[in-house]
């Protein structure tokens, strides 16, 4: 069964080729990924790996959880599912400042 991995706290100047060999001695990967800003296109610091195995990513927790990469120390762990996010900017619904209606009456 496919267990996907978070890992975290990778220098920035670490790309999909990196990340691919520093997790491919312990077995095959079905993917790789560094998460980027969507407007810099610069690196976010982590990212996800995928391993067809669950026992090879046992041991790539094992082994790189910790590991020094160009002085940073990565956290590597399993991966959480997404958490469901609202739409919008701020979420919520209903009327905001700007929504017209209602209101106290004037004084004249």
């Amino acid at each position: 069964m496919a267990k996907k991995l978070y890992v975290g706290s990778l220098p920035y100047s670490v790309d999909e080729n990196t990340l691919r060999g520093l997790f491919e001695p312990f077995g095959a990967l079905l993917s790789a990924a560094v998460i980027s800003d969507k407007f810099t296109g610069q690196s976010k610091g982590f990212g996800f790996v995928e391993y067809q195995d669950a026992d090879a990513a046992e041991k790539a927790i094992a082994q790189l959880n910790g590991k020094d990469v160009d002085g940073r120390s990565l956290v590597v762990n399993e991966a959480r599912p997404q958490a469901k996010r609202e739409g919008g900017f701020g979420g919520g619904g209903g009327g905001g400042r700007n929504s017209y209606g209602g209101g106290g009456g004037g004084r004249y």
